[in-house]
């Protein structure tokens, strides 16, 4: 080994042994009933929107219960202490909620959930139909010192390390949309930017616009994952040279980084982006889309379809850009001449050629957004 390859080596052990150095984890064990109580005091947060969704079927809650009782062997959760001492679930939401709303004690927008009742047993079909308030005495007083591993990642941890921890924990397990995986986690570093995301998610224009999109798809943050892809591809379109999913965590990431964030003013974007919707909507109601206005395009038909588009997404509201500075909405020849470029171009074969499987990547969302811009420019000229 050469001088150099040595102090190379060197400087990588070193810098595994810094980030080592600059995370503070301790790892306890907790009674199921310790935790019920840390919960009811508020000594141990719960938030879903900080992590997955709380998604078992009751059945398997039920068989969760079951596994307690019969002492089998259960993964640790992921606690994060924060500055007042206070622990944050970060992973092991669906044991301990199954838990806390076996014991019916389990807050879902401020109210408790009726308790559980056992179905679906497989193992000890006696417990079928049982609430916790009817079990043996000695099966609930077993079910309350059941234990669980905790690992804590202490308050003194560097928080930017936290924040990469808990994105990789958010990964694993029960599937995550990217969505959701960013919203668990970039509070970690920063929550202005998702909280602003959240509420533009709201926006009644927009909402209108992407009605087209299926609930289920809400239900896993979609909504608020096609604002990021706003506001990533409008202010870092020149970035995207990979992998979109990569793209916008990365902005998102970049935004949020409370160190050295990338510029964003919120008065500003809030007022684009509001427009931007508007004005879309206006020009459905002039086409008389309703929420198909980013649907897809059906040539053997000469019509638009009702499905989703994120392709006609991007093309319309990226491409809209170009001037929406320019656009009066109280101007009946302009809006009707923009809705002519949205009517021609969803059925134009130089824009559909960027669309459909496979079209994914910077070059053709590039050709997507540089038909509309064009076009739009020209229909204001």
């Amino acid at each position: 080994m050469t001088g150099k390859e040595a102090s190379s080596q060197g400087q990588m052990i070193e810098a595994v042994d810094e980030k080592i150095s600059a995370i503070r984890t301790q790892s306890l064990d907790f009674s199921f009933n310790e935790l019920a109580d840390m919960y009811a005091d508020g000594e141990l947060i719960i938030r879903p929107d900080f992590q997955r969704m709380f998604r078992w079927s009751e059945g398997a809650q039920a068989r969760f219960i079951e596994s307690l009782l019969l002492e089998l062997p259960i993964p640790p959760i992921f606690l994060i202490e924060r500055d007042d001492r206070i622990y944050e679930l970060i992973d092991g939401l669906q044991r301990l909620s199954s838990y806390l709303h076996f014991r019916g004690q389990l807050k879902v927008d401020d109210e408790v959930l009726p308790p559980l009742v056992l179905t679906d047993c497989d193992i000890v079909k006696e417990l079928n139909g049982h609430t916790y308030r009817d079990l043996p005495r000695a099966l609930e007083i077993k079910l309350k010192r059941s234990y669980v591993r905790a690992e804590i990642l202490r308050k003194e941890s560097d928080p930017r390390l936290r924040y990469y921890m808990f994105k990789r924990l958010n990964t694993g397990g029960e599937r995550l949309t990217e969505q959701e995986v960013r919203n668990a986690t970039i509070r970690l570093l920063s929550n202005d930017f998702n909280q602003f995301i959240v509420e533009l998610s709201e926006d009644e224009n927009f909402k209108e616009t992407i009605n087209s999109v299926n609930e289920n798809a809400i239900l896993r943050k979609f909504d608020q994952e096609l604002v990021l892809r706003f506001f990533a591809l409008k202010n870092w379109g020149d970035e995207y040279k990979h992998e979109v999913a990569e793209f916008l965590t990365e902005y998102m990431e970049a935004v949020s980084d409370d160190k050295d964030p990338t510029p964003f003013d919120y008065e500003r974007e809030r007022e684009v982006f509001k427009k931007t919707f508007l004005v879309i909507r206006k020009l459905s109601d002039i086409l008389d889309y309703g929420p198909k206005i980013f649907g897809s395009y059906d040539p053997r038909k000469n019509k638009v379809r009702g499905q989703f588009s994120v392709f006609h997404f991007e093309g319309i509201a990226i491409g809209l850009q170009e001037v929406i500075d320019e656009v009066d909405t109280e101007n009946s020849e302009q809006m009707r001449a923009l809705a002519e470029v949205v009517r021609v171009g969803k059925g134009d074969i130089e824009f559909l050629k960027a669309t459909g499987g496979g079209k994914n990547d910077r070059i053709p969302y590039r050709a997507r957004v540089r038909y509309f811009a064009t076009r739009f420019a020209g229909a204001l000229s």
